[in-house]
């Protein structure tokens, strides 16, 4: 199918379908069941920018910008930009001990509950069979459909499958490759690799931050037409239950693709009598219409729709790097409270290395945080906010890029809402525990039953000074403990 073809179709998909191409139809999308309920999911970024594994998954555009670290690494370690370009590493990109089955286990054993594999990264390189790009690892480097064996195993293994799509940075992202001497030459057999590779001389290295400003740098309408029609061919061909953009499409030209993405994708999920939803940053589009998706960062308070914060084990980068510092999963435990409790869910990223192979790191982590919800799952899945998020002083910051370490205390609660129990998770453990903010006095709550999951509650004590509980025994470990708070 052509281009011309796919924008027809597309037409006559909308032209037929519930959905239309504006926001007050849209505006008529519900939040999936699925989604709202299963609360956690993996992100994999995993490409051809696991090879080099040095600095991060930007490393296809810093290796030929002077002012980074990976310039110089490059060159020490492959040689000019001229002679040993991005491209270049495809044939390196092997994939060899790529287990589809062994990955979907890891995941479902953590406790997750959907799976986003990035179909294509700023890159250019998809990771999935398409029409629309010869670059693809199908046909080169592993030469597998990893998307489609991703899905297969989702299927089999009963996870939700979703997919991302990063086309519409590409865009600019090489273009800074043009202005020095590279492999990135217009004309070359290659070029179409990293084409359209925008550049502005006058703005320089800055580009990617002049093209952040809503009204400028808007994309041609050849390449908005190309985009549209190859995140199309991702839902028609693998059906993923979410599609996830970064962040680009706040951008003032892709707005009436927008519209016309989501009413295709909303209609065709209609014809599958499936759920879906797009995930999407900034104001790209408006709430009720789609999810937002909070970057390493969170909302402050408790939020009127469901919401996702995307963030990484992986501390210095999304994909695999030699150097990679990792979270813990007591990190990534009490992120996931603290989302959950403020009505949002968590999308959490791991990194493979070229090989396909899940480092000892994260798969750590990821056992750590399986091991966790076997045993506290029952506050986070299917629950919904309580009237406050939390008791005590200390709280993520409100924001993207805003994560950081929080020096939790165990004065420190989350609170989720299910079937008549509060759940409130003590975000460091203590064998005394006290609650504030539930007394009898004024709120007059009645509580029927307070039980530790995973433990022994010896007494509790609910008061105009509180709920008091004491604990059987001391905290295993440092882990947050879990409250089943049952209301008379």
């Amino acid at each position: 199918m052509t281009i011309n073809d796919y924008l027809k179709q597309i037409d006559s998909v909308i032209a037929d379908g519930k959905y239309k191409d504006n926001w007050q139809s849209l505006s008529g999308h519900k939040t999936p069941d699925w989604y709202y309920k299963g609360k956690f999911g993996i992100f994999i970024h995993w490409g051809v920018y696991s090879v080099p594994a040095y600095g991060n998954e930007w490393y296809s555009r810093n290796m030929y910008n002077e002012r980074h670290r990976e310039f110089e690494h490059h060159i020490n370690t492959y040689g000019s930009q001229k002679d040993f370009g991005y491209k270049d590493f495809i044939p390196m990109f092997k994939g060899e001990n790529f287990d589809a089955a062994k990955w979907i286990e890891t995941f479902k054993n953590a406790g997750a509950k959907f799976v986003m594999p990035v179909a294509e990264h700023h890159d250019g390189f998809a990771m999935y069979d398409t029409e629309f790009n010869r670059w693809n690892a199908k046909e080169m480097g592993p030469c597998r459909d990893v998307v489609g064996e991703l899905k297969a195993e989702c299927e089999k293994q009963g996870l939700t499958f979703c997919a991302s799509n990063h086309r519409a940075e590409h865009y600019f992202f090489m273009g800074i490759g043009t202005s020095i001497e590279s492999d990135m030459k217009p004309g070359t057999e290659w070029f179409d690799f990293y084409a359209p590779a925008y550049y502005d001389p006058e703005v320089g290295d800055k580009t990617i931050e002049a093209c952040d400003t809503i009204d400028e740098f808007g994309a041609s309408e050849e390449f908005m037409q190309d985009w549209m029609v190859r995140v199309c061919e991702i839902i028609d061909k693998y059906q993923p239950k979410i599609i996830y953009f970064d962040w680009w499409i706040q951008n003032q030209c892709f707005k009436p693709y927008l519209k016309k993405l989501a009413a295709y994708y909303y209609n065709r999920a209609e014809e599958w009598g499936a759920e879906v939803t797009i995930d999407f940053k900034h104001n790209a589009y408006p709430l009720g219409t789609a999810t937002l998706d909070i970057e390493r960062g969170s909302l402050g308070e408790i939020f009127p729709y469901p919401w996702q914060t995307d963030t990484a084990i992986g501390k210095r980068s999304w994909g695999y790097t030699k150097d990679n510092e990792f979270k813990t999963p007591y990190d990534c435990v009490t992120t996931l409270i603290d989302v959950v409790s403020k009505n949002g869910m968590l999308l959490l990223n791991v990194g493979p290395k070229a090989d396909g192979t899940i480092t000892d790191e994260e798969t750590a982590v990821l056992q750590g945080i399986g091991e966790w919800l076997s045993v506290n799952g029952e506050g986070i899945y299917d629950t919904v906010p309580y009237k406050f998020y939390k008791e005590g002083e200390h709280a993520a910051s409100s924001g993207m890029f805003s994560e950081g370490n929080v020096e939790y205390d165990e004065h420190d609660f989350r609170f989720t809402y299910k079937d008549g129990a509060i759940y409130a998770f003590q975000m460091k453990p203590s064998k005394k525990v006290k609650l504030n903010s539930f007394y009898t006095i004024k709120c007059g709550i009645c509580i029927e039953n307070v039980e530790l999951l995973g433990g022994e509650v010896e007494s509790f004590v609910c008061n105009e000074n509180g709920l008091s509980i004491t604990l059987k025994n001391e905290p295993a470990g440092d882990m947050p403990q879990c409250f089943k708070i049952t209301l008379a």
